[in-house]
């Protein structure tokens, strides 16, 4: 395929905007704190506030995923963009008021607060490795883009992708991040609600083909329980990311940050209009009689049906400004999702269980080496999946198993857990899901649950659900066993190696059934140091 010269500069001065803009947003920043740098300040309005997060929740997973399951498997399958856009009315719903009340800074700051710096701190695994899944398949989807509508490499397209992410993300933390989303989120609207009118009015787009053809889809009776399952973990996998934590904690006041969340979920579910029609488009088109393209799309190529209804169906400046979409919604996921785990391990690894005599500025170029390896990671993890829609589900996988039903116990029902029931919980609910295998990774099925499909490998009784269950319920109830243990002098307080019964009181706290009080530095100075340097902790 021939190098498309005006597109490749264009996607180049769109590069270089983005960047001068992330630059200038670093210039906002006023010293070096982890509030400031992570959290904006905690400044920012509704206006900035909604966009950047339908602009982080729309990424290029969302979008091109959209499409290629409308393009496969019909609506009654494309969960994605509903499942998303529901976490987001969850999360206001179950967590917003509680974390602002307690100024948290990242989302592993109520971990640590209650189970202590080590034991909080391996919440994190779990959380990078779905930031680092989200942004491959971002990164995937971009590449894809590239190489389909302007001919380059792939390989090259996701690499200069991710470096300029990374760079700008570098630049200016949050505010880069903020600032370039709501320029990227216009830039979305704008390529593809142009782009799919013209793709609809192309000769080789056939109206009756796509009425004909059954879009809405079905789902089987013996797929039921797959398909909730996967639902469920869209919408509750959905809710415990740093991505979505760190913009609810940036906000200036908790009412705007409602709703700030409720606008973005009607937000979300707009955004996935455009790019569920695209995918019907192109189920609608006649490929074989496509000039240029000519031959029909292989199962393999339904990953990238938007980039090809954009490249084909569309005029050439038409294309490139879908491109800039597609670029957008790329790069203002890719972002907020690598500075979220640089966050967490630079404050909630380095600084909180590693080194607390750190000061901001050595935080500072720990987050900045740390965008780097995870930038990295994502990006050899986009080289070497396929499916775009696999990707952004797996991502949600671990969180909806292991860090949901843990946030949700320790956030409201704090007086009942514990260490020993967080450690419990976490082996319990990894051991269950890898049990229950992974095909995609290599990972075989070594519990073969009921309605298990033998000859696809595939399980189709809800067990990521089912795993999650047990992970919620192992937590409460290993909890509540070491309390007993350790309060009612069954076990000696010198076994309590976790020291989660080691203040003084502690019997009586259990034996009366208060909750145990909000107090940052329960287990670790660090957060009575932060909390003597800012009044937000």
């Amino acid at each position: 395929m021939a190098v498309f010269v005006g597109g490749v500069i264009a996607i180049l001065l769109f590069y270089g905007a983005v960047l001068a803009v992330g630059v200038w947003a670093g210039t906002k920043q006023k010293n070096h704190g982890q509030e400031e740098v992570m959290l904006a300040g905690r400044s920012l309005g509704m206006f900035v506030g909604v966009l950047t997060l339908i602009a982080t929740w729309v990424g290029g997973g969302f979008i091109n995923g959209t499409a290629e399951a409308m393009f496969t498997n019909g609506l009654s399958w494309c969960q994605m963009p509903f499942g998303y856009s529901l976490s987001l009315l969850f999360g206001v719903l179950l967590f917003v008021k509680k974390m602002r009340a307690a100024n948290y800074i990242t989302m592993l700051d109520p971990f640590q607060n209650m189970y202590g710096a080590r034991t909080g701190s391996l919440l994190f695994f779990p959380a990078l490795m779905a930031d680092v899944f989200w942004v491959g398949a971002i990164l995937n989807a971009l590449g894809s883009s590239l190489m389909v509508i302007l001919g380059l490499n792939i390989t090259i397209s996701v690499i200069v992708s991710a470096v300029f992410a990374g760079a700008y993300t570098m630049a200016g933390g949050l505010y880069s991040v903020s600032y370039t989303d709501v320029i990227q989120l216009f830039l979305i609207v704008i390529g593809l609600v142009l782009a799919v009118p013209f793709a609809y009015h192309d000769p080789s787009v056939s109206q009756s083909a796509m009425a004909a053809h059954d879009w809405l889809g079905h789902v089987e009776p013996r797929g039921a329980g797959l398909w909730v399952d996967n639902f469920l973990l869209l919408v509750f996998g959905g809710i415990p990311w740093q991505a979505y934590v760190q913009r609810i904690l940036s906000i200036r006041s908790t009412h705007i940050a409602q709703v700030m969340s409720f606008g973005a979920v009607i937000g979300c579910f707009c955004m996935a209009i455009p790019a569920a029609i695209a995918g019907i488009i192109g189920r609608g088109a006649d490929w074989p009689n496509v000039p240029g393209f000519e031959r029909n799309v292989t199962d393999a190529e339904a990953s990238i049906i938007l980039p090809l209804v954009m490249r084909y169906l569309t005029p050439n400046w038409v294309a490139c400004l879908g491109l800039g979409a597609i670029s957008a919604a790329a790069m203002s996921s890719a972002d907020a999702c690598i500075l979220s785990s640089s966050s967490m391990f630079s404050r909630n690894i380095y600084k909180v269980a590693v080194r607390t005599g750190a000061s901001d500025l050595e935080v500072l170029w720990v987050m900045r080496c740390a965008i780097v390896a995870v930038t990295t990671l994502a990006t050899v993890i986009a080289l070497t999946v396929e499916s775009i829609y696999y990707l952004s589900f797996l991502c949600s996988d671990l969180v909806y198993v292991i860090l949901f039903p843990q946030l949700l116990l320790v956030v409201h029902w704090s007086q009942g857990v514990n260490s020993y029931g967080c450690l419990s919980s976490y082996a319990v609910g990894l051991v269950l899901r890898l049990l229950c295998g992974e095909p995609g990774l290599g990972i075989p099925v070594t519990i073969e649950l009921p309605l298990y499909d033998a000859d696809t490998k595939e399980q189709l009784f809800p067990f990521r659900t089912l795993c999650m269950l047990c992970t919620m319920v192992t937590h409460a109830a290993v909890s509540r066993l070491a309390r007993e243990a350790f309060t009612r002098g069954w076990l000696p307080r010198s076994w309590d190696v976790l020291g989660a019964f080691s203040r003084a009181g502690e019997a009586e706290l259990a034996a009366s059934g208060e909750e145990k009080p909000v107090k940052m530095g329960l287990h670790n100075p660090v957060f009575v140091e932060d909390s003597c340097k800012n009044t937000h902790l």
